[in-house]
């Protein structure tokens, strides 16, 4: 899933885009509202953490401009300005959470889950493919009792594929959802994960659940016969 972070402070943002990454998710960063604004015009996202006080254009503008074009992507309002009015009016504007500077780790953590799980229209589910579970709670795939060790990337890869188990995603859409904008990657880079991807399940699962390339069309995960 990929998650667009506006914080202009410099540190904090590469702070919390590890930690994110570290939590098996996409992030992408903008510096400033005018940057995030013309990103949300042509970009999709899975959820946005929108800091407030920004150069530019200020964090309240763009919440208003995505709301105004009909967008209905949770945004997580994370700012120093923490008094009432502005929270009431953020959550007024369309923001679906809100949270105060300073802040725990954990609580930015737990809060950008349940947004991406409601989202998704479940508090709580477990997607399989055969014997392939993926728990969207604890974020981590297995096969039977067996955890998937998989990099980022490739978690990443899996995550978009077990979502549309059974249809054919276009290789152009993995691209989007697994590399941020200013990743140096290019499209090819989607069959290094698939190939690598397709070496773990077989290693786990004997071919019972595999990845399956449609040309011209894209990749297929699917459950094969007993």
């Amino acid at each position: 899933m990929r998650i667009l972070l506006v914080e202009d402070h410099i540190e904090l943002s590469r702070w919390l885009a590890k930690a994110l990454r570290d939590a098996r998710l996409t992030v992408e960063c903008a510096m400033n509202g005018a940057d995030a604004d013309a990103l949300l015009h042509t970009q999709e996202y899975a959820l946005v953490i929108l800091d407030l006080t920004l150069p530019k254009m200020d964090g309240l503008d763009v919440l208003k401009r995505m709301r105004a074009r009909g967008s209905k992507t949770p945004v997580l309002i994370l700012t120093a300005r923490g008094g009432l009015n502005e929270r009431v009016q953020g959550l007024n504007l369309g923001a679906d959470d809100y949270l105060a500077k300073p802040f725990e780790l954990a609580e930015l953590e737990a809060r950008v889950k349940a947004l991406l799980r409601r989202s998704q229209g479940n508090e709580a589910v477990t997607l399989t493919c055969g014997a392939l579970s993926f728990d969207t709670v604890s974020r981590l795939f297995s096969y039977g009792d067996v955890p998937l060790s998989l990099t980022p990337r490739e978690y990443a890869v899996l995550e978009a594929l077990i979502i549309r188990r059974g249809q054919a995603v276009p290789k152009e859409k993995l691209f989007d959802e697994v590399f941020a904008l200013d990743d140096d990657a290019n499209l090819d880079a989607i069959e290094i994960y698939i190939h690598r991807l397709r070496k773990k399940l077989e290693s786990v699962s004997a071919g019972s659940v595999a990845i399956t390339t449609l040309r011209g069309i894209g990749y297929l995960l699917e459950a094969r016969g007993a």
